[in-house]
């Protein structure tokens, strides 16, 4: 049996639990639907336990034990903070890494009605997490380039999923972000992945913000796409206002990468329609909503 034939179930988890940490054994456990390279399972009210499932290698999770306690205290949005570590086992020979739970929906199965307030509050949250990083921080792997340098990425998902309408606007967004300045200032804190399933909701608003698997010092732009991706319509000059630290090339770079973000998006949703591994459904109307308020602008 290789590690991606394991079933992870709740009784495997709690057999976990038992051996290396037995006073959290006796918890609840129910299963959090979602999830692709880690598998979350609810533990308790007020824990979780993420699972190392199709991540090849455990350095996301190693990089969020390493950093989550440093970032967490000076977050103002509630985000997952390691408490526990699991170690790779003979009956599970993977990390797992018990977390405190962040209470919400996510997004991608919720909806913002009280539009300023999360625009305030995403703007809010970013700018504290933007700071300059320290020399050991994490660079990005597969993301935190310059446009100019993912442009094979964004002609793919184009290719895949824009309809003739829109193709011509959505390449003139792109090719003014290749054009934009690259980011002069020191490498900051970014999330680097924040799409709908990565931020949840309550009361109508942003109330929290998970996985951080991909995080990164570098260029902040991949953060402020998120002012396309996930606020409803109209809201992204209120939150470039109140975030005040985007120049024009960042907010450039950003709506950029927000329109291959949305492409992505789109994508998986479309893999979903087609029953791929991997794929989501609700992505597809999610992620082409994103596309249209790109093309808005700000």
């Amino acid at each position: 049996m290789t590690d991606t034939d394991i079933e992870i179930t709740a009784d495997l988890v709690r057999d976990l639990l038992q051996e290396q940490h037995p006073d959290l054994a006796g918890l609840a456990i129910r299963e959090v639907a979602g999830g692709w390279g880690n598998q979350m399972w609810r533990l308790g009210d007020e824990l979780a336990v993420r699972m190392q499932r199709m991540d090849p290698t455990p350095d996301l999770q190693l990089k969020e034990r390493r950093w989550l306690p440093v970032l967490a205290p000076r977050l103002p949005l509630p985000v997952p903070t390691p408490v526990r570590f699991g170690e790779p086992s003979e009956r599970f020979p993977k990390h797992w890494t018990v977390m405190t739970w962040v209470p919400g929906e996510p997004l991608d199965h919720g909806s913002i009605s009280r539009s300023a307030h999360a625009a305030d509050t995403l703007a809010g949250f970013l700018r504290a997490l933007h700071v300059e990083a320290p020399a050991e921080a994490p660079t990005a792997t597969d993301r935190g380039a310059h446009p100019r340098n993912c442009t094979d990425g964004f002609e793919n998902f184009l290719q895949a999923v824009a309809t003739d309408d829109v193709t011509a606007d959505v390449r003139a967004v792109w090719d003014d972000a290749v054009a934009a300045h690259a980011w002069a200032g020191p490498p900051v804190w970014v999330h680097g992945d924040l799409h709908p399933a990565n931020v949840v909701v309550s009361d109508g608003t942003l109330s929290g913000i998970v996985d951080f698997g991909d995080m990164f010092a570098g260029d902040p732009a991949w953060d402020l796409a998120a002012a396309w991706v996930l606020l409803p319509a109209g809201t992204a000059s209120r939150f470039f206002d109140t975030y005040t630290h985007a120049d024009e090339a960042a907010i450039r770079r950003a709506r950029g990468l927000a329109a291959m973000k949305s492409l992505f998006l789109m994508l998986m949703g479309q893999n979903g329609d087609r029953g791929l591994p991997g794929g989501k459904p609700n992505w597809g109307p999610a992620g082409r909503a994103a596309l249209d308020r790109v093309l808005k602008g700000v």
